[in-house]
């Protein structure tokens, strides 16, 4: 019996089914354990407020619970971990995320086979929620857990932007209105200074603070790692080439990186400086967006975009140097290291006062 030749396209179409049934499962197993978690949580804040006033009450009966679950379900039921889902109940009791749940919806979540009538905006994992719930400001908080949700990032990429401070640096270039709507709608991108970062945290480089390195060793470092650089960017950009030539009036002129912003629809140009800002690379770049903005773009897309990261400027040199209603050329500090967590709570506390 000759042996059948397999259809390529039926077999594709079987495993692409069939992840996305795995993936429904673990999307549907998720939201039950987090609804569950947050409904032992609520019951241990009940309990301990339950005229039970004295001090120790609460440690000794989460020991006690932690032992009797442990017992009978395994692992996951440690002191830690049910600390953690009362802190997760006591952080989102009152948010908006949760408020839209009603009490039948949390109580019935872990007897249900499925989980598909929660609210969509509930869907982050429980490891996902034991970093948001440390982060004490209302406000970031909530900028975090949409960006994680709009974005789909990893609980590593969670941490790295929250490390990296992406709330307080997306916040200094704001008011206290627009900081307001970063927490209750995350970035949105509608003008060109809302890519705009400063400074940008360039540390997945792995280049020490003081090291000597020239301009292409900084480029190919970028392109070496360019998937990180694009998160470091934000949404919307698609990366278009490096080194990028163009002829003008017989001279050649050449774009350290040049990206294309789907959100904008426009093209983004990045020019490299190790040193300080100096006033002609502002020239430069204005010479490089006007060219794109007359030869290369098409008449339905946006003005360009023409970024400059340096290690140094003086604000007073880029206001002085670009027109007063400059909407294209930006530049931006850059740093190879993490900011301290000391630097960051400022930045912060100080948006949050202003």
């Amino acid at each position: 019996m000759t042996k059948p030749v397999l259809n390529t396209q039926l077999y594709a179409q079987i495993v692409g089914l069939l992840q996305a049934a795995r993936e429904n499962v673990i999307h549907t197993v998720n939201r039950t354990m987090v609804l569950t978690y947050f409904e032992i949580g609520r019951m241990i804040v009940e309990e301990e407020q339950n005229g039970k006033e004295r001090a120790d009450y609460g440690k000794a009966l989460l020991k006690e619970l932690s032992h009797q679950l442990t017992n009978e379900f395994g692992k996951g039921f440690s002191v830690d971990n049910l600390e953690n889902m009362r802190r997760f109940y006591l952080v989102y009791k009152n948010s908006e995320t949760l408020s839209r749940i009603s009490k039948n919806q949390i109580s019935e979540a872990p007897l249900r086979k499925s989980t598909a009538s929660a609210p969509e905006n509930l869907n982050l994992s429980w490891s996902h929620y034991l970093t948001l719930i440390r982060i004490e400001n209302d406000d970031e908080r909530s900028f975090y857990e949409i960006e994680s949700r709009n974005n789909n990032w990893s609980v590593r990429e969670l941490k790295r932007q929250f490390d990296s401070g992406l709330f307080a640096r997306l916040a200094l270039s704001r008011d206290k209105k627009q900081v307001k709507e970063l927490s209750e709608k995350g970035l949105v991108i509608e003008q060109p200074k809302d890519v705009i970062k400063d400074p940008y945290i360039l540390e997945f480089l792995g280049l020490p603070e003081r090291s000597f390195y020239t301009e292409s060793e900084l480029e190919q470092e970028i392109i070496d790692k360019l998937e990180h650089f694009l998160l470091e960017l934000g949404n919307g950009f698609a990366f278009v080439g490096r080194q990028v030539r163009f002829t003008f009036d017989e001279e050649h002129f050449r774009i350290d990186l040049v990206f294309y912003n789907r959100l904008l629809k426009c093209f983004v140009l990045i020019d490299l400086k190790i040193g300080k800002l100096k006033h002609q690379d502002l020239g430069q770049m204005q010479m490089y967006v006007n060219y794109y903005d007359r030869f290369v773009k098409l008449d339905d897309e946006n003005k360009t975009i023409g970024i400059i990261l340096c290690r140094d400027k003086k604000d007073a040199i880029v206001e002085i140097t670009l027109p007063e209603n400059n909407q294209q050329v930006f530049a931006s500090k850059y740093e190879l290291v993490l900011p301290s967590k000391e630097q960051l709570k400022k930045l912060i506390q100080s948006e949050s006062n202003g």
